[in-house]
């Protein structure tokens, strides 16, 4: 066998796995739920093909309503997760020592040795009458009966916040470490103030890092559902509630299909006109030349 034919098979055989996952675990699942989404049940295992399920959808202001703020919510988490992001993932790699990243990046993945089920009943523990900042506030004098500081949209933020802002340090910590310090340098000889160099040389170059942790975060954020029941309670209104309802309590596939290929559409949406935005494309996000 030829070496040529040799790598073609190489390549091939490597490729195989991840076009398998791709194909059976991402697009045919999703290929499956745009088909379920246009079924239309006219009687007992009859059905009909249309857009009868998307016009139901936005016949209720309460649905359409709960999509808008679960993306105004998730755009939300973005920027708060990239405000506390940034300034982290810039000590790791442009002033912690070499050493000392290893048990910074360890910090960092902390969280994530236990699921999100334990972190959001760890908030819960903290945050409800019984739990310890009520208890401190009392001992303290500052109030005087427990305080309930669960099932509000603050308290879904900060779970989200917490949960996904590793997400946005990973991509900013990879893109800012290949910056040349000699750039910055550069910036402070030129008489450039620390906001200057900041604005003119950090942020453009880390716009790539930047969007890709933006886009991560947000459809991790869009997508999310225990920290939001758990944290927000029946008042969190929150999309993917609304697709479980669907799904599970009302049996009702043909609608839960709908709201799932509207919520991928719609975040796509987001994702693309915040790429428009930036003026960042999706492969630019991956590596910087």
């Amino acid at each position: 066998m030829a070496r040529t034919d040799i790598g073609k098979l190489s390549l091939i055989l490597l490729f195989a796995p991840f076009a398998l996952w791709i194909a059976l675990l991402i697009i045919l699942p999703q290929l499956g739920i745009g088909y379920i989404s246009l079924r239309e049940k006219v009687g007992p295992g009859e059905y009909t093909f249309g857009f009868a399920n998307y016009i139901a959808f936005l016949s209720e202001p309460i649905y359409w309503n709960t999509l808008l703020r679960t993306a105004w919510m998730s755009i939300l988490v973005t920027a708060m997760a990239l405000a506390v992001g940034f300034p982290v993932a810039y000590y790791i790699a442009k002033i912690a020592r070499r050493r000392a990243r290893a048990a910074l990046f360890l910090m960092c993945l902390i969280p994530l040795w236990v699921s999100d089920l334990v972190r959001a009943f760890g908030w819960i523990v903290i945050l409800r009458e019984t739990g310890l900042v009520s208890t401190f506030l009392q001992k303290i004098g500052l109030v005087g009966g427990p305080v309930e500081l669960l099932y509000n949209d603050a308290t879904v933020v900060m779970g989200l916040v917490y949960t996904v802002v590793l997400f946005m340090i990973v991509p900013l910590v990879s893109t800012l470490d290949g910056m040349d310090n000699s750039l910055i340098e550069a910036g402070y000889n030129l008489g450039g103030s620390r906001f200057t160099v900041f604005r003119r040389i950090v942020v453009p170059y880390a716009m790539p890092g930047i969007v890709a942790g933006c886009i991560i975060v947000f459809m991790l954020t869009a997508g999310s559902y225990l920290t939001p029941i758990l944290l927000g309670g029946k008042n969190s209104m929150w999309f993917t509630e609304q697709i479980y309802e669907q799904f599970v309590t009302r049996y009702n596939w043909e609608s839960g299909a709908t709201f799932g290929v509207l919520l991928l559409v719609f975040t796509s949406f987001v994702v693309w006109l915040g790429l428009r935005l930036t003026g960042q494309s999706l492969a630019s996000t991956v590596a910087k030349d």
